[in-house]
């Protein structure tokens, strides 16, 4: 593979790749460490290099889903997608679903060469929604956000009455399809 691309063969690129491999889309913090188990003098800079290297030759994909740090995977030689949990971030391979129409074409493409569709799914995942089910109201429906989950932070307390915020953010909820 490093071959085929025109690249030397290192100890620090086998080991990211490896990482990379091994870990269910591993941010580069998790990569590092986990090179770093096998070359323990290894710097950032060269972990970060490798992972840019490989991602620009294709050995590696490079994803980075709205609002979440860049990931890395090896599984590169077809477009399929991912889902990701809205409440620990953990990312999913998800297959192309066959039979079922989705924007995969755009309806111009600008003079664009389009190569590639990248669809994103968001939701939350088994574990989260399992350890983090949210309670039930008076009403059935239930809380997407816990009043400790509102950042009051940013709010100047004086002018707004944080008990109305705090009441409005448990009347939140989440529409499941």
């Amino acid at each position: 593979m490093l071959r085929d691309a025109a690249l030397r063969i290192t100890k620090p690129r086998l080991a990211v790749i490896s990482a990379v491999d091994r870990l269910a889309h591993p941010d580069t913090e998790s990569v590092i460490a986990a090179v770093r188990e096998a070359i323990p003098d290894v710097s950032h800079q060269t972990v970060y290099d490798s992972l840019r290297t490989l991602s620009d030759l294709g050995i590696l994909r490079r994803i980075q889903p709205a609002g979440s740090v860049a990931r890395y995977e090896t599984r590169t030689g077809d477009n399929h997608h991912h889902l990701v949990c809205r409440s620990c971030g953990a990312v999913v391979d998800v297959d192309c679903a066959i039979g079922e129409t989705i924007c995969l074409t755009p309806s111009e493409d600008h003079g664009f060469q389009i190569d590639e569709a990248e669809v994103v799914y968001w939701g939350v995942c088994p574990q989260c929604a399992s350890t983090s089910a949210p309670a039930e109201s008076a009403d059935g429906a239930g809380a997407a956000a816990s009043p400790e989950a509102v950042n009051t932070d940013a709010v100047d307390t004086d002018a707004v009455n944080t008990d109305a915020v705090n009441t409005e953010a448990t009347k939140l909820k989440v529409a499941s399809p």
